[in-house]
């Protein structure tokens, strides 16, 4: 018998009751990291090098006194229904843009999701925090065989239990992450986890993963600030190569990549959660410090993340895509060169093509 609106209406206090009981755990994240200090670890604690490593919880009640938050949508419907290649030629890139920094990339053999958020809230609770407004541009029944799932920090909307749970059910992939998110996934239950510092590789059999720098921080709670580290990926696939960068500020780090690894066939960039400049400016870029990103790592083409699924910031649903129009313009650059994906769209990379094409 289907339900009446009044019933689909009600709270499902089962599943409300079972998120309490492990919210706790969910917000502690784990024990987090014990090693050697480093350049960006203190013994207890990571940070950036050179920028602070989050804001403070005064400047954090200072943004939410004054801030002007720009009204999103409360739904909107995309046309696009992602259809990921089968297989990828060897030399080809195929970037699927699902939602927020959750991207499936197929490289010839080799197979990658990237931060995959499904969870209709990025919260540590689905009844309550910053809720999606739109649907998964690839639905998760369609997903292919996964080889990799990356998670690049802890933060809500990029490490999603309900969804990594779920991955870990239905693939047998390996789940890489940084320093001190291993222990806490394997409290959850997902246990083909590797860790690694900034610069460590993981040698697979059809790519090669390093872990790189990025600046941002880290925490799921008031008291494991920075005890997990943060960064984005570097793929190398054969002769093809690809940057995912996670959540980060503009920093010297894309130059400094690009004089140890060379230049990326493909860019993975954030362009949203940028306003208010003085609050975000340190941990996320906005469109023209991506472009200037692009330029920095010299890539051969980027692709726009991080923005129009959850207002997370203060910019308006469309303003990423606007603002990076703009910056290109300025830069002399095509929208080829640096594509701001619908959800749902795939996009193929080629040797010596100039531009993105899309596929679906």
């Amino acid at each position: 018998m289907e339900k009446s609106d009044a019933q689909a209406q009600r709270p499902d206090w089962r599943a409300i009751l079972a998120e309490l009981g492990g919210l706790s755990q969910s917000m502690r994240g784990g024990p987090g990291y014990r090693g050697p200090r480093s350049d960006h670890f203190d013994g207890e604690r990571f940070f950036n090098p050179g920028a602070r490593s989050g804001k403070s919880f005064g400047e954090f009640l200072r943004w939410q006194r004054t801030r002007a938050q720009v009204p999103w949508p409360a739904w909107r419907a995309y046309q696009v229904v992602a259809n990921p290649p089968s297989s990828v030629n060897v030399g080809d890139v195929a970037v699927t843009f699902i939602n927020h920094m959750t991207c499936l990339v197929q490289m010839g053999g080799f197979t990658l999701i990237t931060d995959p958020v499904y969870s209709m809230r990025a919260s540590p609770v689905q009844w309550a925090g910053p809720k999606r407004v739109h649907a998964p541009g690839l639905p998760f029944e369609r997903l292919p065989r996964i080889d990799v799932v990356f998670v690049s920090h802890n933060h809500y909307d990029h490490l999603d239990l309900p969804t990594l749970k779920r991955l870990a059910r239905s693939q047998a992939a390996l789940f890489v992450t940084g320093l001190g998110n291993g222990s806490f996934l394997r409290e959850q239950g997902i246990t083909h986890v590797l860790e690694l510092d900034w610069w460590g590789q993981a040698i697979l059999p059809h790519a090669i993963l390093m872990f790189t720098p990025a600046q941002h921080w880290s925490s799921r709670g008031l008291s494991n600030r920075n005890r997990t580290l943060w960064g984005g990926l570097w793929v190398s696939a054969g002769e093809r190569t690809l940057y995912f960068s996670g959540d980060t500020g503009y920093t010297p780090l894309f130059a400094q990549l690009r004089r140890h690894r060379g230049s990326p066939d493909l860019a993975l960039l954030p362009i949203g959660a940028y306003e208010p400049r003085w609050f975000m400016c340190d941990q996320h870029m906005n469109p023209q410090e991506a472009v200037r990103a692009h330029m920095d790592l010299g890539a051969r083409n980027s692709v726009g993340t991080h923005f129009g699924c959850f207002q997370l910031t203060d910019e308006g649903i469309d303003e990423p895509v606007i603002d990076l129009d703009r910056a290109r313009r300025e830069q002399g650059l095509t929208a080829g060169e640096f594509y701001a994906p619908q959800p749902g769209e795939t996009l193929l990379w080629r040797p010596g093509a100039r531009a993105l094409h899309v596929v679906a």
